[in-house]
């Protein structure tokens, strides 16, 4: 079994920001307008929604194991009512950005996601936040990051009219399992609110593997 270690952990992190501004620079001014698998979101919002999580993220780590994360995921919720939250949250975040464009949004995410990862090693075993019986570790909440910015940059390359896949997606689901208690693999999310994928169906071809359960697990494939 892929084992959710720093080393790896912190390259397939990169990785995700990185591939994330690759996606973000074939975009032209048109094409920051096309839809992508998100709900209501165009590209640009999604670029958006990177800048105000990669944000969040850090501000969760700031005030760890008592962030507002940790008082949510502390009342034992059901996935769908976690869901719905923090998407109303998302929405919310979103709405009040300041003004930018879609190149300024990713730039701005870029910073924070890689100032976030300067973070990890010095706190890497640290509690974070709990949920129903189980610690999450600042390590795992560093797994739903990076699980985060690949499934965004699927996103991002369906707008494009491109697929894209990571090359360890085993990690990935590692890193998933290791900080998100509330919605392992082979449970699927159902919610479609402002910032949870709507399930993208592929023809009728059957997928098998580490990350179509991921994209199942957010949402995005059915």
């Amino acid at each position: 079994m892929t084992e959710w270690a720093l080393g790896p952990a912190l390259a397939a992190y990169h990785a995700g920001v990185t591939v994330i501004c690759e996606l973000a620079a074939q975009f032209t001014d048109d094409s920051w307008g096309a839809p992508t698998p998100c709900p209501e979101w165009r590209a640009a919002d999604l670029a958006g929604h990177l800048r105000c999580v990669a944000d969040d993220y850090n501000e969760y780590l700031d005030d760890a194991p008592a962030s507002r994360l940790s008082w949510l995921m502390a009342t034992g919720a059901e996935p769908a009512s976690l869901a719905r939250k923090i998407a109303r949250q998302n929405a919310a975040e979103l709405a009040a950005l300041a003004e930018g464009h879609g190149p300024e949004h990713i730039a701005a995410f870029a910073a924070s996601a890689r100032a976030y990862a300067q973070r990890l090693p010095a706190v890497w075993d640290l509690p974070h936040h709990y949920y129903r019986g189980t610690d999450v570790t600042v390590a795992g909440m560093a797994g739903v990051a990076c699980a985060e910015w690949h499934l965004h940059a699927w996103d991002l390359a369906r707008a494009l009219g491109k697929d894209y896949s990571p090359a360890n997606p085993e990690l990935l689901a590692a890193g998933w399992q290791a900080g998100m208690p509330q919605l392992p693999l082979a449970a699927p999310l159902e919610v479609a609110a402002a910032g949870a994928a709507r399930a993208w169906r592929p023809g009728s071809v059957v997928l098998a593997g580490a990350w179509p359960a991921l994209l199942r697990a957010s949402g995005r494939l059915a």
